[in-house]
């Protein structure tokens, strides 16, 4: 069975930092591009970063999320450093897709986890 599990949310102050987790069970997360999505309330859920045989960010995170992948463990990480109150959301880790083309589009993605919640506040 196909599961990916998000983990590692929770309260963070703006200039902190915090790592999610995207753990896969039932397929080998490497042979696909892996996406992470959030989502706030009353707004549209938007791609954030894609790793594949690349990486790519969504500007407003540039320099400030980096997306890594341990295919030991069949995980992709998410860090977040110095978060802004914006960053707040329902984080979404998703795949299916072989590589990160079209990666903001979110119907490319075929499997998805529950999301973990991230609130930056001081």
């Amino acid at each position: 069975q196909v599961q990916l599990v998000e983990s590692g949310g929770g309260l963070v102050q703006p200039g902190g930092s915090l790592t999610l987790s995207c753990a896969a069970s039932g397929f080998t997360l490497g042979n696909y591009a892996t996406t992470w999505f959030r989502q706030a309330p009353g707004q549209e859920r938007e791609a954030v970063s894609c790793i594949a045989t690349t990486t790519y960010y969504r500007d407003s995170v540039k320099g400030r999320f980096t997306i890594s992948r341990d295919n030991a463990k069949n995980t992709v990480y998410l860090t977040i450093n110095d978060p802004k109150p914006e960053d707040t959301a329902v984080y979404f880790c998703a795949t299916g897709p072989s590589l990160c083309y079209e990666w903001l589009n979110s119907r490319m993605y075929s499997y998805w986890g529950k999301g973990t919640q991230v609130t930056v506040s001081a």
